[in-house]
């Protein structure tokens, strides 16, 4: 106990305990799933010497310590028995007249954001308000602005990070580049804790809000076009697809997007589209809305509010084929509870990026596909195994899945021999582990 007090007494920020005030609040992370897990402590840091200080006290003691900027992951990565490091307070923005961001590792994507409106600048990342710019940025990064400028960990410049052994290191193209390499897409909690990411930002764009609906027979048909359409759209054109079928009710589907063209050239993109597919149900275009508002219209296809989920999903280099689409609409329909297949279009700028130039390796797929229910649904399991031949194999590291046979390749692929040799450098004794880390 003496002990425990002598580390306490060394933080900037709070140490929590079970018993202790607040702690039932911040041991829990976002995703259900993992909210029954009980850490031992949780630093809620103020300062890089609060992660030093707490590494410290785990070599000591034999703690395992896991990093927690969000709390999002759908593998239970940010929690544990041991010891969750809070990094939310660390979550400063700082804009530099020439537009490069110093973003504290534990600022969330809506803070990010706003922050960044106001300097007049943006950056390619994901919709999920309180999702982590840190595990966001070390997964790679998807979102509505990453046909037009790539991936958020290709907006990266440069990291902050304390190493396993408590040494600080700044890392970029020129000072210890192989873990900066790392840092760009390997997926979080691998090499160091990182604690501040600096980013090259883009002007904030100006857009139109795309949002179209369709159910019942054409959505086989939506499936089918979306796939021949969305990942060879102008780049400055991100339109995603969701599947979505409830119990006692038809399938339906939501076009949902925004492009950076003026309200015209987006509006004959749309029409054209919807003309190739049938008449929506209902086709919605809102001009004018700043980058940082379009985000905030769109729910999360993977919130579920209030119960746990199970995901899946693979990378796909083609289309699927018309007879597995229809199977998946089959399986799709009929369950007891809610299911989605969503569908995330790449191409553009995240594929003008060689294969090894970051950890992220998938630079030639046409799109993502989640297959998302309730965690007990065994249709998750089915629906993906229906998609898996037509896919590519690959897996986005930011959607890290237990059951994945050969993960190394799946989220790796060439790169894997890279990584595993920046791992054995940076962290040697694995202090930073779990299943399927480098």
């Amino acid at each position: 106990m003496r002990d425990l007090t002598r580390f306490g007494d060394s933080l900037d920020g709070e140490l929590f305990s079970p018993g202790s005030a607040g702690y039932e609040a911040v041991r829990r992370p976002v995703d259900p799933a993992y909210r029954h897990v009980r850490p031992r402590l949780v630093v809620r840091c103020r300062s890089v010497a609060d992660v030093v200080n707490t590494l410290a006290h785990a070599r000591s003691t034999g703690d395992r310590v896991v990093p927690r900027s969000g709390g999002h992951c759908f593998a239970g990565r940010s929690s544990t028995d041991g010891i969750v490091l809070d990094l939310s307070g660390l979550d400063g923005v700082s804009v530099t007249a020439d537009g490069v961001a110093t973003i504290g590792a534990g600022a969330r994507l809506a803070e990010v954001y706003a922050a960044l409106h106001v300097h007049g600048r943006t950056l390619p990342a994901g919709c999920g308000p309180t999702v982590g710019i840190a595990g966001l940025t070390l997964g790679g990064g998807i979102g509505l602005l990453g046909r037009r400028y790539g991936l958020t960990c290709d907006r990266l410049v440069g990291a902050r990070v304390v190493l396993a052994d408590g040494r600080v290191v700044d890392c970029d193209h020129d000072r210890e580049p192989d873990l900066f390499w790392a840092l760009r897409g390997a997926g979080g909690g691998q090499f160091g804790v990182v604690t501040s990411l600096r980013f090259a930002t883009v002007p904030e764009p100006t857009t139109t809000r795309v949002e179209a609906h369709w159910s019942g027979s054409a959505v086989e048909d939506l499936v089918t076009a979306w796939q021949a359409w969305a990942p060879d759209a102008p780049d400055e054109l991100t339109a995603n697809l969701t599947v979505r079928a409830e119990p006692g009710a038809p399938v339906r589907a939501t076009l949902f997007g925004g492009c950076t063209l003026a309200e015209g050239p987006t509006r004959q993109l749309v029409r054209e589209f919807v003309d190739r597919v049938g008449a929506a149900s209902s086709v919605e275009l809102r001009p004018g809305l700043p980058y940082h508002r379009l985000k905030s219209t769109f729910a999360d296809p993977r919130d579920l509010p209030g119960r746990p989920v199970r995901i899946r999903s693979e990378f796909f280099s083609h289309s699927l084929a018309r007879d597995t689409v229809a199977s998946l609409l089959t399986r799709l329909d009929g369950g007891t509870g809610r299911r989605q297949l969503a569908f995330t279009a790449m191409g553009g700028a995240y594929n003008r990026v060689a294969e090894d130039t970051t950890a992220f390796a998938h630079r030639g797929e046409r799109f993502l596909l989640e297959h998302v229910a309730d965690a007990a649904d065994p249709w998750v399991d089915d629906s993906w195994a229906t998609a898996h031949p037509d896919g590519s194999g690959r897996v986005y590291p930011n959607f890290p899945d237990p059951a994945l046979d050969d993960w190394a390749a799946a989220y790796h692929a060439g790169n894997h021999a890279r990584l595993v040799a920046v791992k054995a450098v940076y962290d040697p004794h694995r202090f930073f582990d779990f299943p399927q880390a480098c």
